[in-house]
């Protein structure tokens, strides 16, 4: 087992257990500046997203806003599906807009300006969906895209968490089926795809009994928009 990948498994595991993103969204640029192509590293962290995910629906599925979760099936998934055909060709770097975007969502809480702004542009909540449907197909960055849109809903901390985790859960799974459909060849063996997976899930409970249950409302949203600061910032200067 790649003492690399598991390290990152581990990091990203826990940040996505706190907000329903991270495997994808920080996991693909490390494993990628690690020397992994993207096809393998897809193959190592959409198995662990996804249950993940899935362990995140299943506690809190009464919260989901199903409207929202409508939308994005509509607009973001055939996105996602058609442009990860071409993604092994495309050499389209929008880190750098993608890092802005949520440096500014991360703000919004601190300037009037900021909020007016980013208001205006969830309004066309569709064509939003699309962009985040081929920012994912293209980079895997459409997990910090669908967080900004979703924090900006002003959710409780269930609804916001379990919201995303269905929505990137969906995104993983097209994603998935599109490689088995492409019939994309991965270099790591099952026996390791398995190993990483279960890190994944261990990584999961023991950060969903100590820490995710201990933080209130109001400290969540909180720590979420320090994540979105971070992610932006990350993504800016990556």
């Amino acid at each position: 087992m790649p003492i690399d990948i598991l390290l990152t498994v581990i990091t990203t595991a826990a940040i996505q257990s706190i907000f329903g993103v991270g495997v994808l969204l920080f996991g693909t640029p490390v494993l990628l500046l690690l020397g992994y192509d993207f096809i393998n590293a897809l193959s190592v962290l959409l198995p662990i997203s996804i249950a993940i995910n899935c362990l995140q629906i299943i506690k809190h599925y009464q919260f989901i806003d199903g409207k929202f979760y409508k939308n994005v099936l509509i607009y973001s998934i055939p996105f996602i599906v058609l442009f990860l055909f071409f993604v092994s060709t495309a050499k389209i770097n929008i880190g750098l807009l993608v890092g802005v975007f949520l440096v500014l969502v991360a703000l919004k809480n601190f300037s009037p300006k900021v909020e007016q702004l980013l208001e205006k542009m969830v309004k066309y909540e569709r064509s939003y969906l699309a962009v985040m449907g081929l920012v994912h197909g293209l980079t895997n960055l459409g997990g910090s895209l669908l967080t900004a849109i979703v924090h900006g809903k002003q959710y409780e901390k269930n609804t916001t968490r379990v919201t995303v985790a269905v929505c990137y859960a969906t995104f993983a799974v097209f994603q998935l089926l599109t490689l088995f459909v492409i019939g994309s060849h991965f270099a790591l063996s099952y026996s390791d795809h398995m190993s990483f997976l279960q890190v994944g899930v261990v990584v999961f409970l023991l950060t969903e009994e100590l820490f995710y249950a201990s933080i209130d409302n109001k400290k969540y949203n909180q720590l979420f928009g320090v994540f979105l600061l971070i992610s932006g910032v990350l993504l800016i200067f990556k």
